[in-house]
């Protein structure tokens, strides 16, 4: 499949079935009623956007972004555009579809003012470090994060 089979829309309202679907191949421990609520949430937020990538009618993948105006580890400017969650099916990886997700969220982020844009992983998902590196983000730092019960 070549990258021009594929376009890429802003989700509207309605789309947050097919969002909450595709988010919950990403974030399987959570309910889809619950991502399909928040998907309602950022769908309706000036400050939020999500991007479909579709193979004619059919979603294939997805990405949430928004602006974030507390600190974000490694940048220097506010507010920083924040890729929150991106996914492709299986099927559809390798044929560029994660990498123009990204550019319309950097896009998007860049029209609201940003100077620079985030993202995060977990430290074991060496996947995702593979595809942030790829797309052109850097290493700005490693955290562990504590908790405990009061």
């Amino acid at each position: 499949m070549t990258p021009a089979a594929y376009t890429l829309r802003r989700a509207l309202p309605g789309d947050e079935p097919a969002l909450a679907a595709l988010a919950r191949l990403l974030w399987p421990e959570h309910a889809e009623e619950e991502l399909r609520e928040e998907f309602e949430q950022c769908v309706a937020d000036d400050n939020a956007a999500c991007f479909l990538a579709m193979q004619g009618d059919e979603p294939v993948g997805f990405a949430h972004c928004q602006l974030r105006h507390d600190y974000v580890e490694g940048t220097k400017s506010s507010p920083v555009g924040y890729l929150e969650g991106i996914y492709v099916a299986e099927a559809h990886r390798a044929h560029g579809v994660a990498a123009r997700l990204v550019a319309a969220c950097e896009d998007w982020s860049r029209a609201r003012g940003c100077r620079e844009f985030a993202s995060d992983c977990e430290l074991h998902n060496t996947d995702s470090l593979r595809f942030h590196l790829a797309t052109g983000f850097e290493e700005a730092g490693r955290i562990i994060c504590f908790k405990k019960e009061l």
